[in-house]
């Protein structure tokens, strides 16, 4: 047979096979529980994966000390996540994941009583309850650098997320606790002991081992989200505004507050 056939058949027989879409996992910080953080964050996965013509899906752990030890595993990774900034620094430096965007504005968290309980100084706080997510969560880490003398600290009570923690100081179970200063607002019936310093928003970064091209394609549908109709959408039910252009830069040093967590 002619060369120039034998070309021309592969090349036809190459066309006719189909393009099968990868599936890419989004990771989530555990800031609820499973069953309702995959539920929330649904219809992110979703959009995603229409606008990438992949299969994004969501993954979640039981808490963040689980999270935290799969986090390590680098071999067995997440592809794309979304969390805290402490977190997001560390993948950058650590594992070489790239920031593609993030939430808008920053993030910080307030220690909050009971109107009864009318505490003004944390320190009043050394040696009652107060409420947080378990270690290593951004609240749990700004409670250490408040309390850094182990003989001068709460009684900490972990808790699934900060809601259970809030109905806990409003049922007496706890004292106290530390939790995002949005949600502390949306209470009118809290007593505002102190706020943390803000930190970057919660970003979405993408793994080494994710082709280049399908992380542009997260990045642009993500920047674009608030301009379609599909975007606006997910955006409503993920109850955020839209999603704000980020680099690796905008979180350099935020991993430090990992330090002293086992496995850091």
């Amino acid at each position: 047979m002619h060369i120039k056939s034998i070309i021309l058949i592969f090349t036809l027989l190459s066309a006719s096979i189909p393009s099968f879409a990868t599936e890419y996992t989004l990771a989530i910080q555990p800031i609820l529980p499973e069953k309702e953080l995959k539920a929330d964050f649904q219809p992110l996965a979703t959009f995603l994966s229409k606008e990438t013509g992949h299969t994004i899906t969501i993954t979640t752990q039981r808490n963040f000390l689980f999270y935290w030890t799969k986090m390590r595993r680098k071999s067995k990774g997440f592809d794309f996540v979304l969390d805290a900034a402490h977190f997001t620094d560390y993948r950058v430096k650590r594992q070489g994941y790239t920031v593609l965007a993030k939430l808008p504005d920053t993030v910080s968290f307030s220690i909050v009583t009971s109107e009864e309980q009318f505490i003004l100084d944390a320190e009043e706080l050394i040696g009652l309850r107060i409420a947080t997510m378990p270690s290593p969560s951004l609240g749990s880490l700004r409670l250490e650098e408040i309390f850094p003398n182990p003989m001068r600290m709460p009684h900490y009570v972990w808790e699934l997320n900060s809601t259970i923690a809030v109905e806990k100081i409003l049922s007496g179970e706890v004292d106290a606790a530390i939790i995002p200063t949005r949600l502390a607002s949306t209470y009118s019936s809290l007593n505002l002991v102190m706020t943390t310093e803000p930190v970057p928003h919660m970003a979405i970064s993408s793994s080494p081992d994710v082709p280049e091209d399908i992380s542009l394609k997260v990045k642009e549908a993500l920047m674009k989200a608030s301009t379609t109709d599909a975007g606006k959408a997910m955006l409503t039910k993920l109850k955020v505004a839209g999603f704000e252009s980020a680099n690796n830069e905008i979180y350099d040093g935020y991993s430090s507050l990992l330090e002293g967590v086992f496995g850091y």
